[in-house]
């Protein structure tokens, strides 16, 4: 029995990656409660598995008495000198028990335990790697989908991604693989929740950090961020080194680095923007695909107008006004758009209401000269 509970322990600590204290322990603890069950549940039953070979020792603890009255947890001096010699009145003893005599019901409890006890272990294990990896994109394998919720097979471990949380349109069937971004690891009652999500603006970061070596190493910075999923997506990006040109290094030889990441995210167009600390400049960039005349800014209030070509109006709104509303979230500053024809406008009415307080002005003071 020995030979193939050993044998057992380490199948079971290779293929779940348990390491084999760890099984041992939880074996010992199975047993145990297996033979305190064939007893009555009494607590004076103990185990113990050598770690070296595997062999089982089941014994009752009693105290040496010279006149027994429990004898489940007594035992008489004479008794307890011929199992072990020397033994004294009041000393607790080990009296072993033989392995046959758990039974048929206790041998099930005890397979009951370990397996419960195994399966707590293995959560666990998935647990500690999965919570390291939050933050991270990680690739699986569809399962199904029920109720809204994607299943997607991690190897050892399986994750949760709601509809919601896949890009617009797109479908997904079992038995394809997807890269999503790991936004939460939690424990819960029946095991680690692994939460998954392809619209997180930091999905697209971690493409990014995937698809770009300088950004992987730290010279291209990511310094900002904004998206709407499956239509559009803007990332401001900075490099440390004045020798690397930060969305160059992004798009890749003939667009390769980029056209990869869209191919990702099934169409989704990218603007990549080099970022400035002048915020000028970088709001004029942000309304990309749209060219600017003239940027003015207020500090206090965050807010900007910008003036526009009136050709260039429409693009730099965007459809739906999804450009500007993007370009404020990446820079952060509440953005107006005016054309130059409204723009002109609002100057000729603030230049007539000058001229006419001007002109007020001049007849009283001619009232008050006469």
């Amino acid at each position: 029995m020995s030979k193939e509970l050993y044998s057992v322990i380490d199948q079971m600590s290779r293929e779940k990656g348990i390491p084999r204290e760890a099984l041992l322990k939880v074996l010992e603890a199975a047993l145990l409660s297996a033979a305190r069950k064939k007893y009555g549940g009494r607590t004076n039953i103990n185990l113990r598995i050598n770690p070296k070979n595997c062999d089982i020792e089941v014994f009752e603890t009693k105290k040496v008495v010279e006149m027994i009255a429990n004898k489940d947890e007594e035992i008489s001096h004479d008794e307890a000198s011929e199992i072990l010699p020397g033994a004294k009145t009041g000393d607790e003893i080990e009296v072993p028990i033989h392995l046959q005599d758990f039974g048929r019901i206790a041998a099930q409890t005890a397979k009951q335990v370990l397996f419960q006890r195994v399966r707590e272990a293995e959560r666990d294990i998935i647990f500690d790697e999965f919570k390291d990896k939050a933050g991270q994109i990680i690739s699986g394998t569809v399962l199904r989908k029920e109720k809204n919720v994607y299943f997607i097979s991690l190897g050892k471990a399986e994750a949760v991604m709601l509809q919601r949380e896949t890009i617009p349109g797109e479908a997904l069937k079992r038995g394809d693989m997807v890269k999503a971004y790991l936004s939460e690891v939690r424990p819960t009652a029946k095991g680690p929740a692994i939460i998954l999500s392809r619209t997180d603006p930091n999905f697209i970061t971690g493409l990014f950090k995937m698809e770009v070596p300088e950004i992987n190493d730290g010279v291209v910075v990511v310094k900002g961020l904004a998206r709407e999923p499956g239509e559009r997506t803007k990332i401001a990006v900075y490099s440390k080194d004045s020798s690397i040109d930060a969305v160059g290094a992004c798009v890749g030889m003939k667009g390769t680095r980029v056209q990869s990441i869209v191919r990702e995210l099934r169409g989704e167009r990218i603007d990549i923007i080099p970022w400035s600390e002048d915020p000028r400049i970088f709001i004029a960039r942000a309304l990309t695909p749209a060219t600017v005349d003239r940027v003015g800014i207020n500090d206090e209030e965050k807010t900007a107008m910008v003036i526009a070509d009136d050709q260039q109006l429409s693009l730099a709104i965007g459809k739906r006004g999804q450009n500007i509303k993007l370009a404020t979230k990446l820079t952060g500053w509440e953005i107006e758009i005016l054309s130059e024809t409204e723009y002109s406008k609002i100057r000729m009415e603030e230049t007539d209401k000058s001229l006419d307080k001007a002109l007020l002005e001049t007849k009283q003071a001619k009232s008050n000269d006469i």
